[in-house]
Formats: C-alpha cells, sequence, structure tokens
C-alpha cells in the first residue's frame, strides 16, 4: 500500500499542513474579514457624499483616518490569502474563495481611496454657492443603493443581487455623460467659476470608477458561487438593467 503522503505513480504529494475542518475554519474567518471591510468601505463612500455637500475638515480627516485603516487591514488580508495558498494548496470551492477574496480584498481598499479623494475634493469647493448638476446628484443617490445591493450579494451568495448591482453600472457609466454635458452648459452660463465645476466633473469621474468596482466585485460574487466568468459578457444578451 503506497504512502499516505505519496500519489500513485510513486511521487512524493505536498503534505496538508492543516485539515480540511482548519481550512473550513480559516476560510471562513476570512470571508468574514471581508465582509467587515467591505462594509466600512461602502459606509466610507457614503459619509464622502455626505462630505461633499456639507464640507467639514473633521469629516475629510475622518475618511482619510478610516481609509489608512483599510489600507492596513487589506495587507493583512492578503497575506492571510498567501499564507492559505503555500500552506494548504486548496482546489475547487476552496480555491475559488481564495482568489474571490484576493480580488476583491483588492478593490474594496481602492473604493476607500476614492471615498478619499472626493472628501479631499471638498475642501476645495467649501464655501461656494455652486450648482450641482442633476446628473451628479443622481450618481451620488444610486452608488449608496448599489452598495447595499453589492453587500447583500456578497453576505448571502446572491447572484441575482450580484447581477443587478452590474446593470447599475451601466446606469451609472450614462449619468458620467450626462454629467458632463450638463456642466459645460453651466460653464458656458458661468465661465469664471469653471475651474470650480471641472472639479465636480473630477468627483463624477471618481464615481464612475466606484461604479466599476463595485460591477467588478459583483462580477466575482457570481464566479465564487458559480464558477462563471461573467466579465465579458455580451451586453447585448443582458436583460434590461434596472431603472
Amino acid at each position: 500500500m503506497a504512502d499516505a503522503n505519496q500519489s500513485e505513480n510513486g511521487t512524493e504529494s505536498p503534505l496538508r499542513v492543516t485539515t480540511d475542518i482548519q481550512l473550513d475554519h480559516k476560510l471562513d474567518a476570512l470571508r468574514r474579514r471581508l465582509i467587515r471591510e467591505a462594509a466600512r468601505a461602502t459606509d466610507l463612500l457614503k459619509r464622502s457624499f455626505e462630505v461633499l455637500l456639507n464640507s467639514s475638515d473633521e469629516g475629510v480627516q475622518e475618511i482619510r483616518d478610516i481609509e489608512r485603516e483599510i489600507d492596513a487591514e487589506e495587507v493583512k488580508i492578503e497575506e492571510e490569502c498567501f499564507r492559505i495558498l503555500a500552506l494548504q494548496q486548496p482546489f475547487g470551492s476552496d480555491f475559488r474563495m481564495l482568489t474571490f477574496c484576493l480580488k476583491v480584498n483588492s478593490d474594496i481598499e481602492r473604493l476607500a481611496d476614492h471615498a478619499s479623494s472626493m472628501a479631499k475634493i471638498s475642501r476645495k469647493l467649501k464655501e461656494d454657492e455652486l450648482h450641482w448638476p442633476p446628473a451628479l446628484t443622481e450618481m451620488m443617490q444610486r452608488i449608496p443603493v448599489m452598495c447595499e445591493e453589492l453587500m447583500r450579494s456578497v453576505i448571502h451568495a446572491d447572484t441575482d443581487a450580484a447581477r443587478d448591482v452590474v446593470a447599475r453600472d451601466k446606469i451609472i457609466d450614462r449619468l458620467d455623460k450626462q454629467t458632463f454635458k450638463e456642466l459645460a452648459e453651466i460653464i458656458e452660463k458661468q465661465p469664471e467659476d469653471a475651474s470650480k465645476y471641472m472639479l465636480m466633473y473630477r468627483i463624477s469621474r471618481e464615481i464612475e470608477r466606484v461604479g466599476d468596482l463595485l460591477g467588478n466585485i459583483a462580477e466575482d460574487v457570481v464566479y465564487l458561487v458559480t464558477g462563471e466568468i461573467v466579465r465579458h459578457e455580451n451586453s447585448g444578451n443582458k436583460k434590461q438593467g434596472p431603472s
């Protein structure tokens, strides 16, 4: 009878450092950490919109402090993923969970970066009475809804909610283009405030990238649950997105 650590052809196979039960516990703990990080980052985005509309130096500093904490946690989660990969050599659904954690962990950190960037822009708009374009205002209203839907998909492994987030990202893309048109019209009427309104377009671009990241994470949820890669699905074959 072959040794338990040898394959059928006689070559030595890698040792499992811990049991399957221990691996399950490690992956479950990793998933919980990722969910906490995602919740903090999505809350930070909502807070950044509040700061944009009601600028306060305290709010900006609070966002930057939390962003640094998310940065530090991102590194720790990544290190734990690599540790499990090196010591346990998972496969199948366990491997999908680890690749999911690695990819989503990076995207969550970038969400926090965008929240911080938008908060810093608010300092340059402080105390200015400017007209916020309707399309940009709508973007700021839609992103929190996307965040809630995304958290539902991550926590409950809900692929329908995940696909809904992907569809909503298409709406954010359209609103970003509409914001550019609206701002161009405003600047034409108020050229003296052009620099301020260009800062608003920077905000629109930040939000558009946030939408992309939320969509990316949602696509990864679909991959985690089904093993299906939907990133390059033909948009023409997708169902009509939500209004």
